[in-house]
This record gives C-alpha cells, sequence and structure tokens, in this order.
C-alpha cells in the first residue's frame, strides 16, 4: 500500500465548512459532530484512494472529483495537484441545492 496523500483545504472550502459546522452545530442537536466526523472518514478515503470521488461535471477547475457524503447531504469537491502530488479539497456543498459550487 502507498502513502496516503496529503489534504490541504482551499479558503473557500474552508469557509463553507465552517459555516456547515455551525449551522449543524445548532440545528442537529443528536449528531452535533457530524460534519467533521464525515469529513474525517472522507479525508482518510480519498488520501489512499485519490480517484474514488465521481469526477465533477458542473466546476471549472480542472480534474475535481467529487464524493456524495449521504449521512450529511453534502459534497466533497476535491483534486489532486502539485509535484509531489497533494489533494486540495476545493469546495464543501450542499447536495441539495440547485447548482453546483463556485469552483
Amino acid at each position: 500500500m502507498s502513502a496516503p496523500l496529503h489534504i490541504e483545504v482551499s479558503e473557500l472550502a474552508d469557509r463553507q465548512i465552517r459555516e456547515a459546522d455551525i449551522w449543524w452545530r445548532r440545528n442537529r442537536l443528536k449528531a452535533p459532530n457530524a460534519i467533521r466526523e464525515e469529513l474525517e472518514r472522507v479525508s482518510a478515503l480519498i488520501a489512499f484512494q485519490p480517484l474514488v470521488g465521481a469526477r465533477a461535471l458542473n466546476v471549472t477547475l480542472p480534474g475535481v472529483r467529487r464524493i456524495h457524503i449521504e449521512r450529511i447531504h453534502y459534497h466533497v469537491y476535491y483534486r489532486v495537484v502539485g509535484s509531489p502530488e497533494y489533494i486540495e479539497i476545493v469546495a464543501f456543498w450542499g447536495a441539495r441545492r440547485g447548482s453546483g459550487p463556485p469552483i
């Protein structure tokens, strides 16, 4: 097994995650840590299997993939970049929105 790729979070994705987490903690009292728990789970998965996500078709950035998190109804948008390669999470977007993220 190869080593996991390092993960960076863009400023946009970081802001989206923080906003979602604040809302979730205030409104989902039975599972206040769900956003963080699911992000940790997805991050571990994509660090070892970066091609696991479906190719994102609703974005302008090249090479973006997305993973749907059923439990919280969000998508994590990410891509592999750099040399050496690392993963950049570029957006954290509600799956129920009528449009894609601004990336």
